[in-house]
């Protein structure tokens, strides 16, 4: 079994799809993370709330405690 650190590292520079609270979901690609949080950099990610495109963000920081799932 994959261990989650070692597979969210193995999604660097790769586009995942971030999850948050309140049906929000950011799709880009992982710029980076730290370990203690799990805070989130992600670069060229869109936006959706509730399925629906809202915006584009070049940079984006997804605090770690809002993450709901993160899929490589």
């Amino acid at each position: 079994m994959e261990k989650p650190l070692k597979l969210l590292h193995a999604s660097l520079n790769s586009r995942v799809i971030v999850e948050l609270r309140g049906g929000v979901e950011y799709q880009g690609v992982l710029d980076g993370y730290d370990v203690p949080h799990m805070n989130l950099v992600l670069k060229n990610a869109d936006e959706l709330v509730h399925n629906t495109k809202k915006a584009k963000h070049e940079k984006l920081i997804v605090r770690g405690d809002n993450i709901i799932y993160i899929s490589p």
